[in-house]
C-alpha cells in the first residue's frame, strides 16, 4: 500500500506494508520502507483507524484525523519531532474490517499468547 509522507512543500510517495497478526488482535502493523535498510514499524491499534477516519482521535505518539479529501491522516511522533502521513482512507479502513472477521471485536484476549508475559513475570 502507497502512503504519503506530508512535507511544507510536497508530499513524497512512501512504499509501505500493513498486516494484522492475530497473537497481537489490537493492533495493525504500519512498515514504513524508506531509504534505510530495515522498515520503521508502527502499531496502529485497529479500533483507532476507524475512529480517526471519521473524526481526530489518539493521544502521545500516534493521532489520527479525517483529510478534507476522504483520505485518512496520521500523526506518528511526539509534537515537533513527528510524521505526517496520508493514506486512502477506504484501502486501509477495509483491511481493518477484514481484521474484524479475523478476530471479532470483544474476542481479541482469546488470541493474546500470554506465555512469554508470565514467564517474564516468574523470573
Amino acid at each position: 500500500m502507497a502512503m504519503e509522507l506530508l512535507t511544507p512543500d510536497v508530499a513524497v510517495r512512501i512504499d509501505t506494508t500493513v498486516g494484522y497478526d492475530s497473537r497481537h488482535p489490537h493492533a495493525l502493523s504500519i512498515a514504513f520502507h524508506l531509504l534505510a535498510e530495515d522498515p520503521v514499524v508502527w502499531r496502529v491499534d485497529r479500533e483507532m483507524i476507524l475512529i480517526g477516519s471519521l473524526q481526530p482521535t489518539g493521544d502521545g505518539a500516534i493521532r489520527l484525523r479525517p483529510a478534507p479529501d476522504g483520505g485518512l491522516l496520521l500523526r506518528l511522533g511526539s509534537a515537533g519531532q513527528c510524521a505526517v502521513v496520508r493514506c486512502e482512507q477506504e484501502t486501509l479502513g477495509r483491511f481493518v474490517r477484514d481484521t474484524f472477521l479475523l478476530v471479532p471485536q470483544g474476542t481479541e484476549e482469546r488470541h493474546i499468547d500470554w506465555g512469554p508475559l508470565l514467564a517474564s513475570l516468574r523470573r
